[in-house]
């Protein structure tokens, strides 16, 4: 109990809170209250899986997740990169529920000169040591922001002159038809069941990966690192580099 309020009181990034359904409510008052304040995910779940969580130690009937690093606000993230003249680049992640796929996601932002990954709240994975060891490092160098709400804050970038980009099997073009130079949000869905469909209608357009094989689309990292290095590939083509500096395109 005391390591959880402690981490509370001294403000440390926390993904959430889960509580035992067991546990006496009292003594939980001032961490129920604190992480109502500051917004933290707040789960009552069964004592077995925290056990599970922690193993044999004694757990008091509370456990919390702390984040691998601090959020971000994405908003902030994206004034410094306009400051410095740069093209903007974020990924949104629409449920990506498992830590290896975050992290090898992080992992491929950070080489593909990512600006901002945007995850939700709820239904997705946090920052979490899992996620750290599964990027090699890179999410010491990509900026995370985590919002409640995905479709609204699609409605904001948008707004901040963004051209929102969702990928689905569905789509209506192939991913490398489109430009991919303009200011970009990609959009990409959980492992299971894709963009949701508020998400998908909250898009500008969508493009597909074309599959030749027996299987109908790959897994989220993966594809996830198919359109960046497209999305890189036409930028460098563009003159656009990583620094916001133009390089001059040399005819072969």
């Amino acid at each position: 109990m005391n390591p959880v309020v402690e981490a509370l009181r001294a403000g440390r990034p926390i993904s959430r809170i889960l509580i035992s359904r067991e546990s006496k409510q009292g003594p939980l008052k001032e961490v129920v209250s604190t992480a109502k304040k500051r917004d933290i995910l707040l789960q009552f779940v069964d004592k077995k899986q925290l056990e599970h969580l922690v193993g044999a130690g004694s757990h008091q009937g509370v456990v919390a997740q702390v984040a691998a690093k601090e959020y971000i606000d994405w908003e902030e993230t994206l004034q410094t990169v306009l400051d410095k003249g740069e093209n903007p680049l974020f990924v949104m992640l629409d449920g990506v529920e498992d830590p290896q796929n975050l992290g090898s996601i992080l992992r491929t932002a950070d080489a593909a000169g990512v600006h901002c990954v945007i995850i939700p709240k709820h239904r997705a994975a946090p920052l979490t040591s899992g996620v750290a060891k599964a990027s090699a490092g890179a999410v010491e160098h990509v900026d995370v922001a985590r919002v409640t709400n995905l479709a609204q804050t699609i409605d904001k970038l948008k707004d901040k002159g963004f051209w929102v980009m969702g990928a689905e099997p569905g789509g209506k073009q192939d991913y490398f038809a489109a430009d991919l130079s303009i200011p970009l949000v990609l959009v990409m869905g959980s492992e299971s069941k894709g963009l949701s469909r508020l998400t998908a209608n909250k898009c500008d357009f969508c493009v597909k990966i074309p599959m030749n094989g027996k299987l109908n689309s790959l897994n989220v990292a993966v594809a996830t690192s198919v359109i960046l290095f497209e999305i890189v590939r036409q930028r460098n083509m563009a003159g656009d580099r990583p620094d916001g500096k133009k390089e001059r395109i040399l005819d072969s």
